[in-house]
């Protein structure tokens, strides 16, 4: 089921999410959803606090689907190693219509544990270290507008709520 994707200026985007103890089919249906609402919106990634759920729990796929081998789930990720820079436009589902580049690590080790309740570790560099970065950040309840300089967050959040205001943002 795809599910309404949660946008800037709600709760549950500045909250951090709470970690998950024990997966339940709850848990699986919300996966199922997130990746099938992740791949019509289109993204690369997607976090459950989006889909207006508060568990640190992220899906995501840099390949759109195309390669079976690039889509991950990860339930309680950590950033266990960052690595070099890269400075590259970035936007956001819950953001939409906006972007802006962004300073991120060039690779990225996450730890975290799977659907199973296994342990995993994943590594990703690029695109993939930007995506799970991006999707960490919302776990954290943080945005991509939070990496930006006070005047450029300022000015896009002006126009968010001038297009709240003109009933433009839904």
């Amino acid at each position: 089921m795809i599910r309404p994707i949660v946008l800037w200026g709600s709760e549950v985007l500045e909250q951090p999410a709470e970690p998950i103890t024990n997966v339940s089919d709850a848990e699986i249906k919300l996966v199922q959803d997130m990746i099938e609402t992740m791949y019509k919106a289109p993204g690369v990634g997607l976090a459950a606090p989006q889909v207006g759920v508060s568990k640190r729990l992220m899906v995501t796929d840099t390949t759109s689907g195309e390669k079976k081998d690039y889509l991950f789930t990860i339930l309680n990720p950590e950033i266990v190693v960052a690595e070099g820079e890269q400075y590259e436009e970035e936007g956001c589902l819950s953001i939409p219509g906006f972007s802006a580049p962004v300073l991120r690590p060039k690779k990225v080790v996450l730890q975290g544990v799977d659907l199973n309740g296994k342990e995993i570790v994943l590594e990703g560099s690029d695109l993939l270290a930007r995506a799970f970065c991006h999707e960490i950040d919302h776990l954290d309840g943080k945005l991509f507008l939070d990496h930006l300089s006070f005047i450029k967050r300022d000015m896009f959040k002006r126009r968010i709520k001038k297009l709240i205001r003109q009933g433009k943002w839904e």
